[in-house]
């Protein structure tokens, strides 16, 4: 009995573990490097359209990726992600989760469940603008990354800036998958 006791306790773990082997990809990145700058969270929050990302089997497919982050009362953060099947415009998917904020980073690690209350990935902010109009999300395995940005359709200035800041943090830019947004 004691021996199921302590397999209920680390379930969680096992699963955690598994659902991170099949839904990550190879690594882009040996040596993720630690969040560059403070998060003030209230400004985090709102609509995110993703420019970019590594692609990975939850995301497989997907168009028209968005992310919106919203405060709670009791401090935390639900997080609301939507992808369009296929295409821009194509059918609506849509994965709720929430967000809790890492005591001790600022605001540039988060920690995000969609599976329950036992099942947390890393969130880290890893670069943003001053203006809080772009921002580089990864973790620490580098097998995650996500480039996001307020606007549908970044100028492609803006387009170039942030492939390349997503090199300097040390990312492999050929893995980089750029998600097709709705004209605006």
């Amino acid at each position: 009995m004691v021996a199921f006791a302590h397999l209920r306790r680390l379930a969680p773990l096992l699963i955690a573990g598994a659902l991170s082997g099949c839904i990550a990809g190879p690594s882009g990145n040996a040596h993720v490097p630690q969040p560059a700058k403070a998060v003030e969270l209230p400004r985090y929050l709102g609509l995110w359209h993703e420019f970019a990302r590594y692609d990975m089997a939850f995301e497989k497919g997907c168009e028209g990726v968005t992310a919106r982050y919203a405060l709670r009362p009791d401090g935390k953060i639900d997080v609301t992600n939507t992808c369009h099947a296929g295409a821009p415009d194509g059918p609506v998917k849509v994965a709720k989760g929430k967000a809790t904020p890492v005591a001790g980073s600022n605001g540039a690690k988060l920690k995000v469940s969609f599976f329950g209350p036992a099942l947390f990935a890393n969130y880290w902010v890893l670069d943003r603008a001053d203006d809080y109009s772009w921002a580089i999300v990864g973790e620490g395995s580098g097998r995650f990354l996500w480039i996001l940005t307020r606007e549908a359709q970044p100028s492609p200035a803006r387009r170039e800036e942030l492939v390349q800041r997503v090199r300097a943090l040390g990312y492999d830019t050929a893995m980089l998958r750029f998600t097709r947004q709705a004209p605006p």
